[in-house]
């Protein structure tokens, strides 16, 4: 074969596997921009493979994009460390074809994020590529250089730290819509008791300004001071400050621009009482320089 012909083949299936590696990549780092540069890096490696040689394109694939991944999630925990305030994962557009697959909009979820980060990295790898993806223990060996009988291990492991932690219930796409939506009424109209209304009563509120933006240095919890400090915000604020609608991370959610300038994103976890549980708001500028290629930096 030759090169330009290796190089097409390789093209063809990197770009046919290439949202599979991604939302691969982006679970596992809880950040776009990483998962960008994963791929990246997985081209690299990709392109010089002898294609003849490889059985299974997307299986390669995804180990060469796990490891990277493992690689690059094993450096970021050194960066978390030194974080300012609360880390949440980079927020990511997601198609309302995402939200209405359950099981796929809840495993890039904002509540489901943060469980996972609470994982080691071959624990977070393992699980994402077994659970969310269905990979055989054989594949996800090759993958984390472990035995299959470690990786069937670390996947129960996994598993049952997760389901200890992860949200109980997944609302239809509609429930959650319908919370947002009301949500969104109250805080246009600063209205304390609708929020007060739409938030449960444990409610909790994250927000992540990364030491750049103003942001709560820790979580607020209860639907009483979570309102108060979203309508106190909103009639304090000297400049307008406007909303509008968001498929982020598998479920609807906010965008919030401070005087036409994008500022926030803000995704929320529902729960089947059609109240939010979770608030993650968004506000450190590197962590919205992805999104922010794909929706509008202004609103005037």
């Amino acid at each position: 074969m030759s090169d330009d012909r290796a190089v097409e083949g390789a093209t063809e299936a990197f770009v046919a596997c290439r949202n599979l590696l991604f939302t691969v990549a982006y679970e596992m780092l809880g950040s776009a921009a990483d998962a960008e540069d994963v791929l990246q890096e997985t081209w690299l490696r990709w392109v010089e493979v002898d294609l003849a040689q490889v059985r299974d394109q997307r299986a390669y694939l995804v180990r060469i994009t796990t490891r990277q991944a493992l690689n690059r999630l094993r450096t970021m925990a050194r960066r978390k460390e030194s974080y300012v305030g609360p880390w949440l994962p980079e927020p990511l557009l997601t198609s309302p074809d995402v939200a209405q697959d359950v099981e796929l909009a809840e495993s890039v979820s904002m509540a489901v994020m943060l469980v996972l980060e609470t994982l080691s990295p071959t624990e977070r790898a393992v699980f994402v590529l077994r659970e969310v993806f269905d990979v055989g223990y054989e594949e996800i060996a090759r993958a984390v250089d472990k035995s299959q009988a470690s990786v069937r291990q670390i996947a129960h492991r996994a598993r049952r730290h997760v389901d200890a932690r992860r949200p109980r219930t997944v609302v239809s796409p509609s429930q959650r819509q319908a919370a947002l939506e009301s949500f969104l009424r109250a805080l246009e109209g600063e209205d304390l008791q609708g929020l007060l209304d739409v938030l449960a009563p444990e409610v909790v509120y994250l927000s992540d300004g990364g030491g750049v933006k103003h942001a709560a240095p820790r979580p607020i919890v209860g639907a009483s001071k979570v309102a108060r400090l979203m309508v106190g915000g909103l009639a304090k604020s000297p400049i307008p400050i406007t909303f509008g609608p968001i498929v982020v991370n598998g479920a609807p959610g906010l965008v919030i621009y401070l005087n036409g300038e994008l500022d926030s994103i803000v995704a929320a976890h529902i729960d089947e009482d059609d109240r939010i549980t979770g608030l993650y708001v968004v506000r450190n500028p590197e962590k919205l320089s992805h999104i922010g290629s794909e929706i509008p930096l202004t609103r005037r």
